[in-house]
């Protein structure tokens, strides 16, 4: 065989391309899924197990998209044609079969063997990595930087399941007998998530964990406890040399404690409970009031989105169908399943349609319907309560009330019933009719609403049909095909060329005036309003009956029909009772009664605790303000200041996370109020936490002065005299 050294050399280039091109695949899908993953774990908790499928996905999908597998020994010939000018373009003269070749062909083929049997495989596959290896260097380095941005190692975020609740570092004074001390933290069993220990005293924990503290004294001591929120002590208990030392406790709120040895208490430790919270529920569709009009299916898409802490473990649709009127009302009540695998997800997005007709309901019926859900812990919650309605043709197509003794409507208000009639009709009749009359029959009928729609368009003032809703292009041109020439239109031209400039005319668009033909009506701007949308509905229809789609046009006919018959109603006119009389005033008497036996509002017991506390406060913040002055100690100072303590005590023991801070400065402020002075930083923090507590003040409704009544009083008197 001729040049066979030659073809092996190209063919080890071309398996050297699709390993290198393999290897680009792997280093940018590699690079893509540590970055999303890291992401993913930071926010999500996402495991390992995430990580290897997302590379595979998109190690796939980039490898379908490179098809390095089909590089050709033709294409491997091109790139050495382009690199090695010596091979004179004749490397794929290896390729071809001795016997396709002529004389010459063979004679160059030898040389272009022999001249790459002497050269090395090219490193230019090698060298296009470097671009690859670089982005995977770089996102591992974002990896590293994501997992490690609350000072934690990477590993910890991706565990399994990895969604565990890293505790934030928080500086803290530990007694100095204390050498050593663990907390751990388990979780209740509906979370899902993993028992965790802790070197410090500040906790945060999910509501009904299980907190266990384990510490080691560096000498033996006599006893130890836990106080938490200044009210509650538990004792630690210990081993044969009193140096170890254990407790427990189940937490379901926030607050605080301090570790208390040999009587000696230590700083205050927040204890921070996540609580869990209820299944949110969140509708997006349909609207809270939604009505099916004639012509539209009797069916809903209900779109839904539920979110929980730990987990979703049941939701249902608890639905009641309401039929009749009166008396005659009767209801119904059914649980809907909702369409999807409810299995302890923490989100839970459904998209689903519901057939009103499947349950049962006709036209004239109602649907209230709300979403029930329990999450893994057996909370409930629910929706608020959807209404939907279909609407119902029989009542109103009826003449029920057209005939009664009070009718300020005149007569063709009623002529959009005979259109629907009419158009219900050319429906049934299609199939009879050819194709010709059918259009023929639409047209008129939209011609019939278009008449309709500009007796509607006098009541707002507006008398000619280009007024109408801004006019229409079709109504523009179809007047002026109607009888104008090339003079006309000449004519109206110059008319443009005289208006343009014409300041009056460019204020008219923008000025406000009473005399307009928009607001020379007799209706309130409410009706009017109504009577506008009730236009725009006509014309609905009236471009689906020209156009040749009187299915499409009934729900618009409908509608006006519906919002006309409800402008029937609001146009009565209700003559009021005129023989009723009222008993004269005596005027002498006006305004002189007796009040009082007459009681203010009662307070309750928390505004009547904040405004006996409100004095020590404010007294509180005097004493620290001057403090920080530099006046001196007083002699009553220290027990103001430990009833202002005792108030931020409690309001910690709620809301640890905003009063401790103030709480633990207070401690210091008194310990050195009359032998130092205060430190500004812990004066500045009691301060802060004090003003927070006394919140701002309303303004209190005062009784007036007894002068002020004799004043009003004398003034009564005077108007009497006068009258």
């Amino acid at each position: 065989m001729i040049a066979s050294e030659g073809r092996y050399w190209i063919e080890g280039l071309r398996k050297r391309w699709i390993f290198s091109d393999a290897l680009k695949a792997f280093c940018f899908s590699a690079a893509a899924a540590v970055v999303v993953s890291a992401i993913a774990a930071y926010f999500f908790a996402a495991g390992w197990l995430f990580v290897l499928l997302l590379f595979v996905l998109i190690f796939t999908g980039t490898s379908l998209w490179m098809k390095y597998w089909t590089i050709s020994a033709a294409q491997v010939s091109k790139f050495i044609d382009d690199q090695f000018p010596e091979v004179e373009q004749s490397s794929w003269l290896l390729l071809e079969s001795a016997e396709n070749l002529t004389m010459l062909q063979r004679l160059q083929a030898e040389r272009v063997n022999n001249v790459l049997a002497g050269k090395k495989l090219s490193d230019a596959p090698w060298k296009q990595l470097l671009l690859p290896v670089l982005v995977l260097l770089a996102a591992l380095g974002i990896y590293f930087a994501i997992s490690s941005f609350d000072g934690k190692a990477g590993d910890d975020k991706f565990k399994a399941g990895g969604n565990k609740i890293l505790p934030a570092i928080v500086k803290e004074n530990i007694p100095a007998e204390i050498s050593a001390y663990t907390i751990s933290i388990n979780p209740p069993a509906y979370t899902g998530k993993e028992s965790r220990t802790q070197q410090q005293f500040t906790i945060t924990a999910e509501a009904g964990a299980l907190l266990k503290w384990t510490l080691e004294t560096s000498t033996a001591v006599e006893h130890m406890n836990l106080l938490f929120n200044n009210s509650e002590m538990v004792s630690l208990k210990p081993n044969g040399d009193r140096s170890s030392w254990v407790a427990s406790r189940t937490v379901d709120k926030s607050g605080f404690y301090q570790v208390v040895l040999n009587g000696k208490k230590s700083d205050y430790y927040q204890i921070e409970v996540i609580p869990d919270r209820p299944v949110a529920i969140k509708l997006t569709s349909p609207a809270q009031h939604s009505t099916i009009d004639i012509g539209q299916p009797q069916q809903f898409d209900l779109k839904l989105l539920l979110n929980d802490d730990y987990g979703i473990s049941d939701a249902s649709i608890s639905a009641t169908m309401a039929s009749g009127k009166g008396e005659a009302v009767s209801f119904k009540e059914k649980k809907i399943a909702l369409n999807a695998s409810i299995n302890n997800q923490k989100m839970l997005r459904i998209t689903q349609r519901i057939n009103l007709r499947d349950l049962g309901m006709k036209p004239g019926d109602e649907l209230y319907f709300y979403i029930n859900a329990k999450d893994n812990h057996g909370q409930l919650s629910r929706s608020d309560t959807y209404f939907i309605s279909i609407q119902d043709t029989t009542e109103l197509m009826s003449l029920a009330g057209i005939d009664n003794g009070v009718n300020l409507v005149p007569e063709y208000f009623r002529s959009q019933r005979q259109l629907i009639m009419d158009t219900e009709k050319l429906l049934k009749e299609k199939s009879t009719l050819s194709e010709t009359e059918f259009k023929t029959k639409s047209n008129n009928l939209g011609i019939d609403q278009k008449m309709l729609r500009l007796r509607y368009g006098k009541f707002l003032g507006e008398e000619e049909e280009t007024n109408i809703g801004g006019g229409h292009t079709e109504e523009k041109e179809g007047k002026h095909a109607e009888g104008k020439d090339e003079h006309g239109h000449e004519a109206e031209q110059h008319a443009e060329a005289v208006e343009f400039g014409n300041t009056q005319a460019i204020m008219d668009q923008y000025a406000h005036k009473h005399d307009t033909s928009e607001d020379a009506t007799f209706f309130e701007p409410a009706l009017k309003a109504q009577l506008k949308a009730t236009l725009n509905e006509m014309w609905s229809a009236e471009l689906r009956l020209r156009t040749y789609e009187p299915q499409q046009a009934l729900p618009f006919e409908y509608k006006a029909l519906r919002l006309l018959k409800d402008l029937q109603q609001k146009s009565r006119a209700y003559v009021a009772k005129t023989t009723f009389k009222t008993s004269p005033i005596k005027m002498e008497k006006r305004l002189t009664g007796d009040l009082a036996e007459i009681k203010g509002l009662q307070s309750s017991s928390k505004s009547t605790s904040s405004n006996q506390s409100a004095p020590v406060l404010k007294s509180a913040l005097t004493m620290l303000e001057g403090r920080k002055a530099g006046m001196p100690a007083m002699t009553g100072d220290l027990a103001v200041l430990l009833q202002a303590q005792q108030q931020l005590a409690a309001a910690a023991s709620v809301s640890p996370s905003k009063y401790l801070a103030a709480l633990q400065s207070a401690k210091k402020v008194l310990a050195s109020w009359k032998g130092g002075n205060p430190a500004s930083v812990d004066l500045a923090a009691m301060q802060k936490g004090l003003s927070l507590l006394l919140g701002a003040e309303s303004a209190l409704p005062v009784q007036l002065s007894g002068r002020s009544n004799d004043l009003s009083k004398s003034y009564f008197k005077q108007l009497n005299r006068m009258r």
